[in-house]
């Protein structure tokens, strides 16, 4: 399925979160994530201004559990055209939301523990793109507790439930 992104996000969610790590260092066994991600991203090394630049996100979920309530996607170069922004998803369902270049994708889909989910992220960049362009995209898992699956991403995060982010940065060099 190839959509592109309405004007105003239909999800919101914050960029940073995928910029927190899988776990911090003193993390007790309550604090592990209830999904630990391996996550892939490919995209080309070298593309022409004004070229089209795919990404695509692999997220491979390591476990101990199913992971249900994530976000795929994350922040695009600072040179696309926010009006060329596109995602293709075999997902039937999945709503995505762009907030300036930071771009989530809510996939209704269970990943069990050792299952990858994938997206592929088409964007264009302007003409007056140059130098090396970075992408930083992965996933935002929450850890939502059985019962909470309904809940607004604004609820869980009042309520405090854990998120944790799975990010690669990649880099692309602008050809003249």
């Amino acid at each position: 399925m190839r959509n592109s992104l309405p004007k105003v996000a239909t999800v919101a969610l914050a960029a940073g979160a995928l910029l927190l790590s899988a776990a911090p260092a003193s993390a007790t066994a309550q604090d592990d994530p209830f999904s630990v991600f391996d996550v892939q991203v490919k995209a080309p090394k070298k593309v022409k201004r004004g070229g089209k630049i795919s990404y695509t996100v692999v997220a491979r979920n390591k476990g101990p559990h199913y992971a249900d309530y994530y976000f795929l996607g994350g922040e695009f170069p600072k040179d696309i055209d926010l009006k060329m922004v596109y995602y293709r998803s075999s997902v039937k369902g999945t709503e995505c939301g762009l907030d300036g270049r930071a771009l989530y994708c809510f996939v209704p889909k269970v990943v069990e523990k050792g299952e990858s989910i994938a997206m592929i992220f088409d964007v264009r960049l302007t003409k007056k793109a140059k130098g090396t362009q970075t992408a930083k995209l992965g996933i935002v898992s929450y850890d939502v507790q059985t019962g909470m699956e309904n809940m607004s991403k604004e609820e869980l995060d009042r309520l405090g439930i854990p998120v944790h982010g799975y990010a690669k940065t990649v880099k692309t060099k602008i050809a003249r």
